[in-house]
């Protein structure tokens, strides 16, 4: 693989991943890549171990995070690139998705616990600051419930199961605003992730680029090839960056570092927008 390129989203254990940031580094570097963002959900924890790790390994680290959000009735997964981490408005707007996500966990596990062998305690001990359904997933997989965090997904962890609550989401314009005001720059993960209903529309997008979005990550391991052209060419319209990146989550899901990748010289676009870049 050329060594002019990046993985720009992946997850270690300070979110929802089953691997260290050392670690993810180290993958990174096998797979013979310039570098990775570490994009773990609403937590900046894992940053210097990546800055750590990337330096040791001669690696360029991207700072990030994701962030789960909404613009209507529309899911939306946003990737945050290069932003202070000590900008008040965001960390504040971080701790209390933080607070609302480990709440709602705690909810299903309430509802759960009704039905199956499930703790929530032993849940806490088991994860990280950012806890949400994939922790859930995780000790239904230690019990033997489901075989994996897929089948937890499909089946108890579904929208559609009497065990889910509805997540209290960030709104997708404003986490754009407020990532863009603390110096960063904001990309749509996985548009058009196979998982979901609907799509982004030209007009949805129009929205985000006007608060500031840079970017769209239209390769990606989970995007519906189906609508990849129509995105392409919204984002050709918009002046949109193109990245690409795995997803990394470790062994929480299938994909892998360096499955899709972002070249250097999108990379370069992107730092130029940063304030925070490394």
């Amino acid at each position: 693989m050329s060594l002019e390129q990046y993985d720009l989203h992946t997850h270690s254990r300070y979110s929802d991943g089953t691997t260290s940031v050392s670690e993810i580094a180290r993958l990174v570097k096998a797979q013979g890549l310039k570098g990775f963002a570490l994009t773990d959900h609403d937590t900046m924890r894992g940053w210097e171990e990546g800055r750590s790790a990337a330096s040791e390994l001669q690696l360029d680290f991207v700072p990030g995070v994701e962030l789960t959000t909404r613009l209507g009735s529309l899911g939306v997964h946003l990737l945050g690139y290069g932003f202070d981490s000590a900008d008040p408005r965001l960390t504040l707007r971080l701790r209390q998705i933080r607070e609302a996500r480990s709440h709602r966990a705690e909810e299903m596990v309430q509802r759960l616990a009704q039905d199956f062998p499930i703790d929530w305690e032993e849940i806490v001990a088991n994860s990280s600051e950012s806890i949400g359904r994939p922790h859930i997933a995780d000790a239904l997989v230690r019990q033997g419930i489901v075989r994996d965090r897929g089948a937890a997904f499909a089946t108890l962890l579904s929208h559609t199961s009497k065990y889910y609550v509805p997540n209290d989401m960030f709104d997708t314009v404003e986490a754009v605003e407020i990532v863009t005001g603390a110096g960063g720059v904001t990309v749509v993960a996985h548009p058009a992730a196979i998982r979901n209903d609907e799509v982004l529309d030209r007009r949805e997008i129009a929205l985000l680029v006007d608060a500031g979005l840079r970017g769209i990550e239209l390769r990606h391991p989970e995007n519906n090839p189906q609508h990849i052209p129509a995105l392409e060419q919204i984002a050709k319209d918009m002046d949109l960056l193109i990245t690409g990146s795995s997803d990394f989550h470790g062994a929480g899901k299938a994909n892998r570092i360096g499955d899709e990748t972002t070249d250097a010289a999108t990379v370069y676009k992107l730092r130029e927008a940063m304030r925070f870049p490394n």
